[in-house]
């Protein structure tokens, strides 16, 4: 596999693709509005769009330090699925039904992602194919098995187990050993989505500034080098680039993720893969990896590279390390060995948030009107949608518009979290933590053992995450 002509960087394939949008303008001075979204990603478009088909006169700004889609929005692997982080947590927090109303909630989202695609005439490829996690060694089917169990007890009745005949016969990975499929999730191009998202708000009257990066956030302004914007309404939606607003460096860390792209393969290729319903693919390693079957015939995989930069610093145009490339191409290879010969088109990386117990939150706070989502650890394609909509309903409750809603009761409102740790403490702990999973599945892959390795285990009480 030739990795000697790969576009590294460059923000990602998927901008490579579609090409890098003309920017709008930056703002040009000192403005007002009555809802002012920091931040052009999926969560400041989805919460822009909902606000304005509620309430049209709304004046709302959305201000974004690069191009709409600069950040996770486009960069993502194109899982548009009803994951969220933190679930199992809400479930000790505040009860097992009240975490069965947040999974329902997103099961219901892709739904509604997928509407809203259509109804608006936003071609972003989506395709329904469902999720597919795979196993391909004895622990990760003990924790598939665990896993499926527990997506049924939180209400996915319609949850498929497979065994490994009946996953090679779907999507046929080298040594898999079993599978769970939710028809709960679709493949899709992340640019093509957030292009034709930023076009829709747009077109309802939205007024986006780019090139307008916000230095600082409080109650009723946001601070640019160009102007102030005042609001009633401050939205803060920047996900993995929040800790470059003052105050928030230890809010949410910002995790790197890294992704390759192969050249479209032949049907030779295809035809010993399989994968003609284009499920979103995953497995269950610890040091995860995830990836689609893009419209274009290509596989799109990721998973951590550098997990971590010192500081909270985040990247500026995606690129990533060789050695990175080499690690996700080998992931690739072992999966699916008739790719041995492909090129490696693209390769890319970006920053996704993850609060420090790993779980999204939807936040406004009535004394301040300032507000915020995100810390979506990765599960961001679809959660934006549903904290998008859950900020329209909390702001017009606040605004008397409306009462509460079955979204504003979710758990996962208003929840709090303390901050990171600081510095050298923060860059160990990450750093520790994904080398004691790599370590884990390098371990797992030679075992006859079912049971989880400890050194994992270990990373799991690090990381807070149990």
């Amino acid at each position: 596999m030739s990795t000697v002509s790969t576009v590294n960087g460059g923000i990602s394939f998927w901008y490579a693709d579609q090409g890098t949008p003309l920017a709008r303008e930056p703002l040009p001075g000192d403005a007002t509005a009555d809802i002012c979204i920091v931040g052009g990603g999926y969560t400041g478009l989805w919460t822009a769009y909902y606000l304005k088909k509620a309430v049209p006169f709304l004046n709302i700004t959305v201000l974004e330090a690069k191009f709409c889609g600069y950040g996770a929005s486009g960069r993502n692997g194109g899982w548009l699925y009803n994951g969220i982080a933190g679930r199992d947590r809400y479930a000790k927090l505040h009860g097992h039904e009240a975490a069965v109303r947040l999974q329902q909630a997103m099961n219901e989202t892709v739904d509604e992602v997928v509407r809203v695609a259509a109804e608006e005439d936003i071609d972003a490829d989506i395709h329904r194919g469902g999720v597919l996690e795979v196993a391909y060694t004895p622990a990760q089917l003990a924790r598939l098995k665990d896993f499926h169990s527990v997506e049924i007890a939180f209400g996915e009745t319609d949850r498929v187990l497979r065994g490994a005949r009946e996953t090679c016969e779907r999507v046929n990975v080298t040594g898999a050993v079993g599978s769970s499929w939710t028809p709960h999730g679709a493949r899709l191009h992340p640019v093509k989505l957030v292009k034709g998202l930023a076009a829709t708000v747009e077109a309802l009257g939205v007024t986006i500034h780019e090139s307008t990066p916000v230095t600082g956030i409080k109650p009723k302004h946001a601070h640019t080098p160009y102007g102030t914007v005042r609001a009633p309404y401050i939205l803060r939606c920047t996900e993995g680039f929040t800790a470059n607003l003052k105050g928030q460096r230890r809010t949410w860390l910002p995790m790197n993720s890294s992704m390759i792209a192969t050249e479209p393969l032949p049907r030779s290729v295809w035809d010993t893969i399989g994968w003609d319903g284009r499920e979103t693919l995953g497995d269950m390693a610890h040091a995860y990896m995830y990836a689609q079957r893009t419209a274009d015939d290509r596989i799109a995989l990721g998973g951590r590279g550098v997990p971590y930069r010192f500081g909270s610093s985040t990247d500026n145009d995606g690129r990533t390390q060789p050695a990175t490339i080499e690690a996700l191409r080998d992931i690739l290879v072992r999966l699916f060995p008739t790719t041995a010969g492909a090129r490696i088109d693209h390769a890319w990386s970006g920053v996704l948030g993850v609060p420090r117990d790993w779980c999204a939150t939807v936040t406004l706070d009535r004394s301040t009107g300032l507000g915020w989502a995100g810390g979506y650890v990765g599960s961001g394609v679809a959660t934006t949608n549903l904290a998008a909509r859950t900020l329209r309903d909390l702001i017009q409750q606040d605004s008397g518009q409306s009462g509460p809603t079955e979204l504003t009761a979710l758990p996962w409102v208003g929840h709090k979290v303390r901050r990171w740790e600081p510095e050298p403490f923060r860059w160990l702990g990450v750093h520790g933590m994904y080398a004691a999973y790599r370590a884990a599945d390098r371990r797992e892959l030679t075992s006859p053992r079912p049971g989880t390795d400890p050194i994992a285990k270990a990373a799991d009480r690090l990381a807070g995450r149990h």
